[in-house]
């Protein structure tokens, strides 16, 4: 069964809301922030990031336990964080150590849950 809506072209506009196109974020903003989330939408660097954050600084020895993953897929995942800008890297002699951006971290929050 087919329902027919009837379209009122001439309907006036609400005043309870504002104009969708003013506010949120600008096509450049939206097309970062979809970088930096497709680089977290993995499990592996979402916890890596989380891990890091908590402990403020690791290094990959630190991390290949707990994720139970090999030190060269930690080391990749470690490097596409970094290459979004959500980790600084320090070498410390033979280690590399990370930790997070917070700067980088608060835009991914204010844009998701703007104040």
């Amino acid at each position: 069964m087919r329902v027919e809506v009837p379209v009122v072209a001439d309907a006036p506009l609400l005043d309870c809301c504002p104009p969708l196109a003013e506010g949120g974020l600008t096509p450049a903003d939206a097309e970062r922030l979809a970088g930096v989330l497709r680089v977290l939408a993995d499990p592996a660097r979402l916890r890596l990031l989380s891990i890091i954050s908590e402990r403020g600084d690791a290094c990959v020895c630190h991390l290949t336990e707990p994720l139970e993953l090999s030190q060269p897929t930690v080391s990749h995942h470690l490097k596409v964080l970094h290459e979004a800008g959500l980790l600084e890297r320090e070498r410390r002699g033979r280690w590399v150590h990370y930790r997070p951006v917070p700067e980088r971290l608060r835009d991914v929050q204010r844009a998701l849950a703007p104040a």
